[in-house]
């Protein structure tokens, strides 16, 4: 993360919840359409800048060393939960916990279609490539290729309609656009999603159809089990019900 940069000045205008707060780690849910950390044309209105309008001392010390905290990051239309870390011990043992793959994150997205398999785990790997957006700019995507890296997906389907699917994934790797690639690859392309997929699947939605919605860890300082979850977004009910779908945290799905 080292384009973070390292002046970060806080922002009192950028919201999020706060689910879990100590001494050492705090897990919160951004919003969708609010980018993780600073970067060209978003300087001052993304997550970080919000964060340190509360912890900004506690996160500059840290610094860009540490990442201000931050040991990994949501996708600006992906809504959902994020651990930060607050002190150095916190940050090296998530760094740990993420590189060894022990810190479990759930996702829902709702899709185009249910994909062939009720469940499955998709293995396949993920390059990251420029493409230019305009004249003036490039953005930094995702394509499935053997070259690539190694990225694993477990998902299930946890309803389906005629109209599109509620799946729930779980993202065993952090390849970038990782569930978004590997859902359009086995035919589930995520609505709302402005890169990947059919043009169909793009427009079904106002934004991106995908929350994180669960964080499970070991505390990386007390070893304290944590097991954050949070409500289906309000801004994607009214999506569900067109779709015939109903919510998970309120029936079966959960």
């Amino acid at each position: 993360m080292s384009e973070i940069g390292t002046n970060i000045e806080p922002n009192p205008r950028v919201t999020f919840r706060t689910l879990h707060e100590d001494e050492h780690l705090l897990i919160v849910e951004k919003m969708a359409g609010t980018v993780t950390v600073p970067g060209v044309g978003h300087q001052h209105d993304t997550l970080l800048n919000g964060l340190y309008e509360k912890w900004g001392e506690r996160l500059r010390q840290l610094g860009l060393a540490r990442d201000h905290g931050l040991v990994h990051r949501l996708d600006q239309g992906t809504s959902g939960v994020l651990a930060v870390a607050l002190t150095h011990a916190a940050y090296d043992g998530l760094r740990a916990a993420f590189e060894q793959r022990e810190v479990r994150k759930y996702y829902w997205a709702v899709t185009l279609k249910a994909p062939r398999e009720p469940e499955g785990v998709v293995r396949q790997p993920i390059e990251e490539v420029l493409r230019r957006k305009n004249r003036y700019t490039s953005e930094r995507i995702a394509r499935p290729s053997a070259s690539g890296k190694s990225a694993l997906t477990a998902y299930r389907v946890l309803q389906a309609s005629e109209l599109g699917a509620l799946i729930e994934a779980r993202p065993v790797t952090g390849r970038l656009h990782q569930i978004r690639v590997h859902m359009d690859l086995i035919g589930a392309p995520v609505l709302g999603d402005p890169v990947y997929g059919p043009h169909r699947s793009r427009g079904a939605s106002k934004r991106l159809a995908l929350h994180a919605h669960r964080l499970s860890l070991a505390h990386p300082v007390t070893g304290e089990t944590l097991d954050v979850r949070t409500a289906f977004p309000k801004d994607l009910r009214g999506l569900l019900k067109r779709l015939e779908l109903s919510r998970p945290d309120e029936g079966e799905g959960e």
